[in-house]
């Protein structure tokens, strides 16, 4: 039912919104991190783990783009909008969701454990899509504006920053003991604490949230009725919706998938867990700097050739991760947190931009192919990204097996084990990196000139409906 009152004009009331359904979604995600160790040295699984996480990712090629589908066929008239109807359903879920992927049994039966982890997982994910899904497709509803999208992009990667801030600085210091060894009972208990605090995020979010960008669509017996196998169809045929979501699978390959070699890393390697957060909170120092930056720089480069660059400082640093001094002096501790921040600044550079690069996808079907899909676009973006922080993990997880790392060892892995954890993260790093050079830089196809001739058109048809 469309409506006569006039949105208010765009501002920073939007932007903070915005980021604050981040930070909410973060709040149940960011632990994710944490799930490797918990299960592989505390719970005490280790390729089983692996195989699991594979297993789970079937749930996810079905839950992923049948809840966008779902998202995109609802017609029916919400009091607000749909996308905050459906967050608003799923932030309740997770208020639990994410403890029960930690749920402490180590005494019992793996096939118990297996159940326990699948289980959980199940439960988690399905109220994590329902609220992320809608989530990110608001974006490309909130404004049309380049600028405004590329803003709300900037500032949902603040509430990603912030929502990864807290698990990554103060929970080393909560659910380590002094030898360095995960104590999971700890780990269950700030799921469920991370989990209210991500509800309130999403609340904040969902009163402080404007729609601008009409997409109401007239229901009527001509109507041709909605086809998930056709929206996929285009899907693939969407080269900046493809290229953004091989640059993001390859963003998560190296964030998810070298969190466990990292953290055997400050493990055995630093032999110091207690400042992994730290550094890594060091380290995003540059995405900070340039996230109040990312509005005029969008304005003056474009947003596909700004993230180009961030992804060949990536490579730059990876490659520089491969440099180890014999020892474990304390220049190679110099030269690890150097690459770091080389690493996130061009990580930090893709990151702001991201989110509207995939707002501008979802502009660009219904440019070329004449429908918006917001639901199943981001769905089966997010579904691919959930891919990449399963598979990276699980895939990684196998190397480090394969190369000595024992989970029953804990925090105490073989000197030779720790230095190839060492060089599997900066080869994790590297491909992660070339990932997305080349889903940026060779197939996204939306450069400055040609999202002005797209916004242009899209303008004119919208004035003549």
């Amino acid at each position: 039912m469309k409506t006569t009152k006039q949105p208010r004009p765009f501002g920073i009331r939007d932007s903070i919104a915005y980021a604050a359904g981040d930070l909410g979604c973060n709040m149940s995600f960011a632990l994710k991190g944490t799930m490797s160790i918990f299960w592989t040295q505390f719970m005490g699984l280790d390729l089983w783990y692996a195989l699991l996480l594979i297993v789970v990712q079937v749930w996810d090629a079905i839950n992923d783009p049948l809840i966008g589908s779902m998202i995109d066929a609802d017609k029916h008239n919400y009091k607000r909008n749909k996308f905050l109807q459906y967050i608003w359903a799923g932030s309740i879920g997770l208020i639990v969701g994410g403890a029960c992927c930690f749920l402490p049994f180590p005494n019992a039966p793996v096939w118990a454990k297996m159940i326990i982890f699948i289980a959980g997982y199940v439960v988690w994910d399905a109220f994590y899509t329902v609220a992320n899904v809608p989530y990110g497709s608001l974006l490309s509803l909130i404004s049309k504006e380049p600028a405004d999208r590329a803003s709300l992009s900037a500032w949902r990667s603040i509430g990603s920053i912030f929502g990864n801030m807290l698990p990554m600085v103060i929970l080393p210091f909560i659910i380590y003991d002094s030898n360095n060894n995960l104590v999971g009972n700890r780990v269950f208990i700030a799921a469920l604490v991370m989990g209210a605090l991500g509800f309130i995020c999403f609340q904040f979010m969902i009163k402080n949230t404007e729609i601008r960008v009409d997409t109401d669509v007239a229901c009527n017996e001509d109507q041709p009725k909605f086809n998930v196998f056709k929206a996929f169809g285009n899907f693939i045929k969407n080269r900046p919706a493809v290229g953004a979501t091989l640059a993001a699978m390859g963003m998560f390959i190296g964030m998810q998938g070298a969190t466990s070699a990292v953290t055997v890393i400050f493990q055995s390697y630093f032999k110091n867990v207690q400042i992994s957060g730290i550094v890594q909170l060091f380290a995003m120092i540059p995405i900070v700097v340039f996230t109040p930056l990312a509005r005029k720089m969008v304005v003056k480069y474009g947003k596909k050739e700004l993230a180009t660059f961030g992804s060949i400082c990536s490579v730059v640093a990876a490659l520089g991760l491969f440099v180890v001094t014999p020892n474990n002096t304390q220049l190679d501790l110099v030269i690890y947190i150097g690459c770091q921040l080389i690493y996130s600044l061009g990580l930090g550079i893709y990151s702001t931009v991201s989110w509207a690069m995939m707002g501008d996808a979802i502009d660009y079907n219904e440019w070329k192919f004449g429908v918006r899909e917001e639901g199943t676009v981001y769905s089966l973006h997010s579904f691919f990204r959930k891919l990449a922080q399963g598979l990276g993990p699980s895939l990684v997880l196998i190397i480090m097996v394969a190369l000595g790392y024992v989970g029953a060892n804990e925090g105490n892995q073989l000197w030779e084990v720790a230095v190839r954890m060492r060089y599997l993260v900066a080869a994790t790093f590297l491909f992660s990196a070339l990932l997305q050079f080349v889903g940026l830089g060779l197939i996204y196809n939306l450069d400055k000139k040609t999202m002005a001739k797209m916004n242009e058109e899209l303008e004119a048809r919208r004035i003549a409906e």
